[in-house]
């Protein structure tokens, strides 16, 4: 317990040695009584109480000292250069351990920063708690005009899972601990946490303030699913010709990683990773349907949805992306208001997926007959001939880089190194890593997730750092990492092994737009031709890298990873490689007006 003490000065009456003690007695005594503590170190003890040791932020008035404290208390404070990208970092930090984030702002345009992560979280379902200043409620409530005043509380709401506001320093723990539970309990997502000024100012006596911490027990109970809808659902599937296994990123959050390998196996159906899902089971895994992704989704007549939603990632379960051949999901999921969300489930299995998985496991038995052979084989035809055709696109060595040729070179460095941490984002960078980089293990690629937002780079990559203490490889577009680029000085700060690969083709999609009126200015989507990322690093002590070939790409990824350094490659690309919107050009619309 951490104590701030208020000690009252004695008087000495006499000089005499006995009344010097019987006074030193006496002082003893009052400070005895008046230890008291404030809500500074009261929020640095609730957390800790909650074995949480890592926060995420960025200081300014009014919750400055909140940091230095809490460093000078142990905890790790990993300061950023703005809000969003350190909510991001608390945001990877949550999904990669189960316990919240935390990230920590400053009142009204802080809180606004950090509330686009707080939202991105909650859309993906990984648990964070977003701790903002605020200004003094009596002056909000009237709008008299105080320092970035803002109901921070009312405009969170909207974005999270829940809000809370402490007033009181003896309410604190109970504060911590609500935002604790509701953060990880049922589907986990973002909580925001508001702790006006005067609070954290307030002095409390140390007893009460201990009594009054809470250590959270249990705070995301197991989910069991009912014997029914297990029954339900293992006849659902045991009546399929064309069963397939969708895994989400949820399935990665559970670490119910053993069973959902052996349901795979011994289940013997195909399963299909969403991005985040990859390395559940290696992706070089015999029953992956990754490489025939289109066929698989269209073919299969039984799917099992294992902690993924059937949103716009995956066509709303509907349209061409899912063929004509009549369909029946069975869906595992914490929430009963997911089920029918945009088709009807034949079999919803509710619970957390770990319970539920492994109450599945247990019904497949002896009489649990294997997929058809035909199924299985169309889909290793299918694979293969896919595979094939990729391989031979990769083996390409066009000049100057491609996003394949790129992209190979990278693979093939990181297949040594499956304990690395994959970040990707972009629009064609994206896409097309997805579908090359292989992983190998959970919880290790990042990306942009059901939001598909841009900006999350260097959050992710650090707090992907901070947590695992495992080198960081993060694959960028270059007009993602604009959003977060200055974050390089954060890598370099704290001197965290994250390798920054930008794809540079000069533009957002690609460089080549011009201006139609042959203007000065340059066309929407082009940047600086030429731009030396790699310059940007080294201003901050880091090492940079221009790479204009696969193999100066291999050996510069490879120094890098070896360094254990903030490092960057600047990885030069055809600015004609790449396709507008990447693979979502059909939700970007294009206007059919032509001026006369």
């Amino acid at each position: 317990m951490s104590i701030a003490m208020t000690v009252p000065v004695g008087k000495a009456e006499t000089n005499t040695a006995d009344d010097t003690l019987k006074q030193t007695s006496r002082d003893a005594s009052v400070v005895s009584e008046a230890e008291t503590t404030d809500g500074f170190h009261l929020v640095i003890d609730a957390l800790k109480a909650n074995d949480i040791d890592t926060i995420f932020g960025l200081v300014g008035i009014p919750i400055t000292d909140l940091a230095r404290l809490a460093q000078a208390e142990g905890m790790r404070f990993i300061g950023f250069r703005h809000e969003q990208h350190a909510g991001n970092a608390a945001a990877i930090a949550g999904y990669m351990t189960q316990k919240p984030g935390i990230c920590l702002t400053v009142s009204a345009p802080g809180f606004l920063n950090g509330l686009t992560a707080l939202a991105n979280a909650t859309t993906n379902c990984f648990p964070m708690i977003l701790i903002s200043g605020s200004s003094e409620r009596e002056i909000v409530d009237l709008q008299q005009g105080d320092y970035e005043e803002m109901d921070q509380l009312n405009a969170a709401k909207p974005y999270c899972k829940a809000a809370y506001r402490v007033l009181h320093a003896e309410d604190i723990g109970v504060g911590v601990a609500r935002a604790i539970r509701a953060a990880v309990s049922g589907r986990p997502g973002g909580v925001y946490l508001d702790l006006p000024a005067k609070l954290l100012a307030q002095t409390i006596d140390a007893q009460k303030a201990k009594n009054s911490l809470i250590r959270v027990i249990d705070a995301a109970p197991r989910q069991i699913p009912a014997p029914d809808a297990v029954q339900r659902a293992l006849d659902v599937i045991k009546g399929a010709k064309r069963p397939l296994i969708l895994l989400g990123k949820g399935a990665a959050y559970a670490q119910a990683d053993a069973d959902i390998r052996a349901l795979v196996e011994k289940s013997g159906i195909p399963y299909l990773p969403m991005s985040m899902a990859k390395g559940l089971l290696p992706d070089t895994h015999e029953q992956s349907a990754a490489a025939a992704r289109s066929f698989v989704l269209q073919e299969a007549d039984v799917v099992v949805l294992i902690g993924a939603r059937l949103n716009w990632l995956l066509a709303h379960g509907k349209g061409k992306t899912w063929g004509s051949a009549p369909k029946k999901f069975v869906q595992i999921d914490i929430s009963p208001t997911e089920i029918d969300s945009n088709v009807a489930i034949a079999a919803p299995v509710i619970g957390d997926i770990g319970s539920c998985v492994s109450a599945l496991l247990a019904g497949i038995d002896s009489s649990f007959g294997k997929p058809d052979a035909a199924w299985t084989g169309a889909i290793a035809e299918r694979k293969n001939k896919n595979l094939a055709k990729m391989a031979a696109t990769l083996d390409q060595n066009p000049s100057p880089m491609n996003f394949h040729s790129a992209l190979r070179a990278i693979r093939d460095v990181l297949k040594t190194r499956p304990d690395i941490n994959v970040v990707n984002e972009g629009a064609n960078t994206l896409d097309y890593a997805r579908s090359i980089i292989d992983m190998y293990e959970p919880r290790k690629r990042f990306d942009s997730g059901t939001w598909g937002i841009m900006g999350i780079g260097m959050g992710f990559a650090i707090g992907a750092a901070v947590v695992s203490g495992k080198p960081v490889v993060a694959i960028e577009g270059d007009s993602a990492f604009g959003f977060s680029g200055m974050e390089l000085e954060t890598i370099c700060r704290y001197d965290l092994p994250v390798c920054t690969v930008i794809f540079n083709n000069n533009g957002v999609y690609r460089g080549t737009d011009v201006n139609p009126t042959g203007g000065k200015d340059v066309a929407p989507t082009v940047f600086v031709k030429g731009a030396r990322y790699d310059k940007m690093i080294e201003a901050f002590g880091g090492i940079g890298y221009n790479a204009t070939t696969p193999a100066e790409l291999t050996k510069a990824l490879q120094e890098a990873i070896a360094s254990g350094k903030p490092t960057l490659i600047n990885a030069v690309i055809d600015e004609a490689a790449g396709t507008e919107s990447g693979r979502l050009t059909n939700l970007n619309p294009q206007s059919a007006a032509m001026k006369k």
